[in-house]
């Protein structure tokens, strides 16, 4: 405990500002894809359909998800997790230039599949990087540390989403991807000069490599003899309620991301690709639609210490603090709510008739944000309480990876979706998503039960 008291080394600041750069550069690239591509040719963009950006919104949403499952192998098993870092910021660079020179569809094509190669070789490699360097820290130390990098990560978010966004507008989408390349190309320089103060030589080595001690035989045995054990009844019921929540995780990311392309695509401005069901404008200024997306990067930065500090006083209450259940059941209804809010939205405008208010668009982002803020940062805790030992990494690993199938269906659901009246198909929507929170907060006592301390 005496280290996790003594100031924390620059090093975790070398880390935690690499990943300021390259959120910056990510958030402002995933949301100019999905503008630059619908955009009339006459106002800079491709002149594409919605559903070519809807698709390609979905699809560098998915694979930067399941690209960092790759890179962990990679990183734990063969190359300095230090390589891999400037190679994927690299990668991403080289992405976003494809997107910076792109004349048709092949060329941003080309940009997803670099930025998730890249994302795959940089995400998990330098959270594993921080995090040992503080090789004596305890858990809740741990959980400050990486939940200030998140703090971190959603600056980048809002910083790019808020200022490069206007750029876009005001000179070009091409130029905007140019300035993500440029982001990722200082990345590279400052990671190579915050190199020298990574303390306790974090990342030399494959993390598992590292991880070999002179008493390593004795270890692996006890591995092995742990591995092959059958499973407990109270570790099964324990998985049981992890798969439980992490596909009610996989739910609540389906919608959270379908959310944004009404919000681009009906609600925005014609002259960002939208169809003009809201007003933008402040006087004579046209907000980007990307401002949404600052709006939960805000929400996150400003969220994340209150929730800390609820959750932490909950927990000192007789009856203790709620249950993951009912966080997650909560989270879901926040969002289903956010959801009522738009097709609200929808019938103030007749649909197109005539522009809504931004306030209830706001009002969308702020729900659907404290809906993320309540449940999402806690998934990995939950897990790590519960997980049986010899079953965490796969169970750490399924977490993000209903993410990615989230993330695939959500582009042509959307399309789908487009086949009926929207008020009809996004209420129905809510109706079930709702639903499912409802049902989810009702069982929540019989569920918590699947994750009783002790065995009896």
């Amino acid at each position: 405990m005496e280290n996790t008291k003594k100031k924390w080394p620059f090093g975790f600041y070398v880390c935690s500002l690499t990943f300021t750069f390259e959120r910056f550069a990510y958030y402002s690239a995933k949301w100019l894809i999905s503008v630059f591509v619908v955009a009339e040719v006459a106002n800079g963009g491709l002149g594409l359909t919605k559903a070519d950006g809807a698709l390609m919104n979905s699809f560098i949403v998915a694979f930067t998800y399941i690209t960092p499952v790759i890179g962990g192998f990679i990183s734990d098993r063969w190359i300095s997790p230090r390589l891999l870092v400037p190679l994927g910021e690299i990668l991403m660079g080289l992405g976003y230039l494809c997107a910076w020179q792109a004349h048709s569809e092949a060329m941003l094509w080309a940009m997803i599949v670099l930025v998730s190669i890249g994302t795959g070789f940089f995400k998990g490699t330098v959270s594993g990087i921080n995090g040992r360097q503080f090789p004596k820290a305890d858990e809740d130390t741990l959980d400050s540390i990486f939940s200030i990098q998140y703090s971190f990560v959603n600056i980048g978010s809002f910083l790019g989403t808020t200022f490069v966004s206007m750029i876009a507008l005001a000179v070009s989408y091409r130029f905007a991807f140019l300035l993500c390349a440029i982001a990722m190309f200082v990345d590279v320089l400052w990671w190579i000069f915050g190199l020298r103060f990574i303390e306790n030589d974090a990342g030399k080595l494959p993390f598992l490599v590292d991880n070999r001690t002179e008493k390593v035989e004795t270890l692996d045995k006890d591995t092995a003899k742990e591995d092959s054990a059958p499973l407990t009844t109270i570790e099964k019921k324990r998985v049981a309620a992890i798969l439980l929540c992490t596909l009610f995780s996989g739910i609540f990311w389906l919608l959270w991301y379908l959310v944004y392309l009404p919000v681009y695509y009906e609600f925005g401005p014609v002259e960002q690709g939208g169809l003009g069901w809201a007003n933008w404008n402040i006087g004579s200024f046209q907000m980007p639609t990307a401002w949404f997306d600052s709006m939960n990067g805000l929400c996150c930065i400003v969220l994340g210490p209150v929730f800390a500090a609820v959750w932490a006083k909950m927990q000192k209450r007789p009856q203790g603090d709620i249950s993951m259940f009912k966080k997650t059941a909560l989270g879901i209804i926040l969002l289903g709510l956010g959801i009522v809010a738009m097709v609200v939205a929808a019938l103030m405008s007749g649909e197109g008739e005539k522009a809504v208010g931004i306030w209830i668009i706001v009002v969308v982002a702020v729900l659907m944000s404290v809906g993320e803020m309540i449940f999402s940062p806690l998934g990995n805790s939950f897990i790590n309480k519960f997980a049986p030992k010899k079953l965490l990494g796969t169970l750490l690993g399924v977490w993000p990876l209903i993410i990615f199938f989230s993330g695939l269906a959500y582009g042509p659901l959307y399309n789908w979706l487009g086949n009926f009246r929207f008020v009809t198909a996004f209420g129905i929507v809510a109706a079930i998503i709702i639903g499912c929170g409802v049902i989810l907060w009702a069982l929540s006592g019989k569920l918590d039960e699947l994750v009783v301390k002790d065995e009896k």
